[in-house]
């Protein structure tokens, strides 16, 4: 028995070097949340720079929030304390569970930030990917289900229902964290501007023309799918290439359905456009577990949502769904 694990950006985003318009773009950006986070400016909007370097300063804050990697974060606090007594949040943390919990009901538990157990279990956490046996995953799903997460919104306080859970916000804090970028740049003054997190998710201020170009390149797709043009908009993207561990000759990916306690399969990638940034990362996965019946469902039922998934079989076959009128999309033939 082989074991492979590699880890490797899935989409590049192409925003282009070429000349604007107006001038040229200004970058400023700095690593925070295990990637580097990027305000993009154009250089008639230079002005906006100092604003720029507050936004990068709140995902250094954020990423000191959600962290579970530093003992000292108010997540690590939270996930010691919950199962044995309700704990205050602040605003920031518990608007983000508010989001997390409903995101969790309307993707039928796709999204589920509780399900650190089972990518524990698979060894994806650790970076070393095995495949356990049936009681192992069966066990790790004993500890996991953010319906066992209860929120009081009154006392803005969090309860843990079960042993064994504990929050992880891997799949949706980048994005979080974007919006809340946004939201400074804007009381700021900042009236265009393209933000992204990694090569997985991206906020889109006002812009001129058509809007911000954004490319769709899953890893291992063989081609590009298309590209996005988008103003006062998201998109993030989930993909299957990004960790795997490769046993007997099969891929197993790093994104674990919750539902099953198994690796989802079937899409090589699922990007999602929407209104924020937070919504867009945490559909992103939960697509790619759920597959193309899941985001149809969803985009059916939501507004502003624009699903565009890349399916694992011959021809890499492309189904979009819904839309979102901050974003418009040129396929690719």
């Amino acid at each position: 028995m082989a074991s492979i694990l590699t880890r490797r950006n899935f989409l590049s985003f192409d925003f282009g070097d070429r000349q604007t318009e107006a001038g040229h773009w200004v970058r400023v950006h700095r690593v925070a949340m295990a990637c580097r986070f990027e305000v993009m400016l154009s250089s008639d909007d230079a002005g906006d720079m100092a604003a720029a370097r507050e936004a990068l300063d709140e995902a250094d804050d954020l990423e000191s929030l959600l962290t579970v990697f530093r003992d000292s974060s108010p997540v690590s606090d939270l996930n010691r304390r919950a199962l044995h007594e309700p704990v205050t949040t602040g605003t920031a943390l518990f608007a983000l569970l508010t989001r997390a919990a409903e995101l969790h009901r309307w993707t039928e538990g796709a999204f589920d930030p509780t399900s650190t157990p089972l990518s524990r279990c698979w060894g994806f956490l650790q970076r070393d990917g095995r495949v356990p046996t049936s009681a192992e995953i069966e066990a790790a799903r004993e500890r996991i289900g953010m319906q066992h997460v209860t929120l009081d919104p009154l006392e803005r306080s969090v309860r843990f229902t079960r042993p064994g859970i504990e929050l992880n916000f891997g799949a949706i804090g980048k994005g979080f964290a974007l919006d809340r970028m946004g939201a400074l740049l804007r009381r700021r003054g900042t009236t265009r501007a393209l933000l992204s997190g990694g090569h997985s998710s991206v906020l889109a201020l006002s812009a001129r023309g058509r809007g911000w170009p954004v490319d769709l390149r899953p890893r291992r797709a063989s081609r590009r799918v298309g590209r996005l043009w988008l103003e006062n908009a998201a998109v993030g993207t989930s993909g299957a290439g990004e960790q795997f561990v490769e046993v007997d000759g099969r891929r197993y990916g790093h994104v674990i359905d919750p539902r099953t306690g198994l690796p989802a399969e079937g899409v090589l990638g699922a990007s999602v456009v929407t209104r924020d940034a937070a919504t867009a990362d945490a559909l992103s996965t939960a697509f790619l577990i759920g597959g193309p019946d899941l985001a149809r469902r969803y985009c059916e039922q939501h507004d502003e949502t624009l699903a565009v998934l890349v399916l694992d079989e011959p021809g890499e076959r492309t189904e979009v769904f819904g839309r979102c009128s901050g974003a418009t999309l040129e396929m690719l033939t």
